[in-house]
């Protein structure tokens, strides 16, 4: 008897802009959705999403292909810092 197959594994980036002038912006790619943000903020988050995706091309890879570390890297090179994670005991 055949087995379930395999559903294919998708990543996802997800932008939010906090920040408003008023506008409603969403902006989309085959592995990410940004949306809000200020015409600046969502720019900026446009900017580094299309960063990371040529980064992962010039690699022959795709986002679901990476670790979370090889993540970090890579948007750590195009300017992003993760926050640091608060205690559990907080």
């Amino acid at each position: 008897m055949a087995g379930k197959p395999k559903k294919k594994t998708t990543a996802l980036m997800l932008g939010l802009g906090l920040d408003s002038d008023g506008h409603k912006r969403l902006t989309t790619g085959p592995n990410f959705a940004l949306v809000g943000g200020s015409g600046e903020t969502h720019a900026a988050m446009t900017e580094k999403a299309l960063k990371i995706n040529e980064k992962l091309n010039a690699k022959g890879k795709r986002l679901e292909d990476i670790s979370r570390e090889e993540f970090d890297d890579i948007a750590h090179s195009v300017g992003l810092q993760r926050r640091p994670e608060k205690e559990k005991n907080e």
